[in-house]
């Protein structure tokens, strides 16, 4: 904080009393900015450590395994502590429920964001509002079921299907959507929308051409992070897709593998005992394919992170802010 010396002749200059108390405060500023400054720091190192430290888990385990031949191969005849198998058939079930499941919940959570902040008033409104912030809270074991009781009324019990899948992470998805797009076009200066009104632009027009050009970015860095929250989830894809060592490109018939899902069973497998005939078997084959399997999930998120930024910078307004 600057400090404003005095006027020569004023009579701080002549007042040591002044002068000492005038230092005294200054020397108290400096050092309750230091230690908010160190408050800062140790913040930042607190939040960075365990992001590294996931990271570099992740590589270091999966980077043995993650090769062209773990990447373009399944796991079918796949079986004991084989050290075969791949991931391609997650890769393909991961990749197609998640871009069917974000075709359903951008649209629905875009619309229902705009409805909010342009059209919204009322008990209508705080009631979308409501039910929206209850949608965040759900458990994502409750949208699996969800999903998974729509179809069976229709397709009877035990059905699985890869859009059973895209259903249960849309449930999930779209809340993220809403909140994350109403509060990018919240951002949106009114003054814009004033002055494209007053040209006598409709009001729809106003919101496709202006609002929605103005938040682009924020609104697609919404939707990626919507991806992120659901490219991971477990619990609702073993119970609307379940489990399948073969390559399935259908989301509308039959089971997918997906990669959260490969990870844990890779996993709930643990050390597999070798057969007496397998002399080249590795014991902790289970545990090298599932660390493989989330660094390939890994990579896959930053891929979509990097297209999404660069589709934010190339539609953004390109002379705004």
């Amino acid at each position: 904080m600057t400090t404003i010396a005095p006027e020569a002749g004023s009579p701080q200059q002549g007042n040591p009393e002044l002068r000492a108390l005038l230092r005294q405060v200054d020397k108290k500023r400096h050092r309750v900015d230091r230690f908010m400054k160190g408050l800062v720091y140790l913040a930042f190192v607190l939040a960075v450590v365990p992001l590294v430290s996931v990271a570099w888990t992740v590589v270091s385990k999966g980077i043995e395994r993650f090769n062209a031949y773990f990447l373009t191969h399944s796991m079918r005849g796949v079986y004991g502590g084989m050290d075969a198998g791949g991931v391609y058939h997650a890769i393909v079930g991961t990749i197609e429920i998640t871009l069917f499941a974000a075709l359903i919940s951008v649209p629905i959570g875009l619309l229902t964001a705009i409805y909010l902040v342009e059209y919204g008033r009322g008990q209508l409104a705080r009631s979308v509002t409501f039910f929206v912030d209850v949608m965040t809270g759900i458990p994502s074991i409750v949208a699996g079921l969800f999903a998974y009781a729509l179809f069976a009324v229709f397709l009877g019990p035990g059905v699985r299907m890869g859009v059973v899948g895209s259903v249960a992470l849309s449930v999930l998805m779209i809340p993220v959507v809403v909140r994350s797009s109403e509060e990018m076009l919240r951002l949106v200066p009114n003054e814009l929308r004033e002055a494209a009104l007053a040209l006598g632009v409709p009001r729809w027009l106003v919101v496709i051409k202006v609002v929605l050009r103005t938040a682009v970015a924020g609104l697609v860095t919404g939707i990626m992070i919507s991806v992120a929250r659901v490219i991971g989830e477990t619990a609702p894809l073993l119970i609307t897709v379940g489990v399948i060592d073969s390559i399935n490109y259908n989301l509308f018939e039959g089971r997918m593998m997906t990669l959260p899902v490969y990870v844990y069973r890779q996993f709930q497998q643990g050390l597999v005992p070798c057969a007496p005939d397998q002399a080249n078997c590795i014991a902790t084959i289970t545990y090298d394919r599932a660390w493989a399997g989330a660094l390939t999930l890994i990579l896959i998120v930053m891929l979509l992170n990097l297209v999404a930024r660069l589709v934010t910078r190339f539609f953004a307004p390109k002379n705004f802010g």
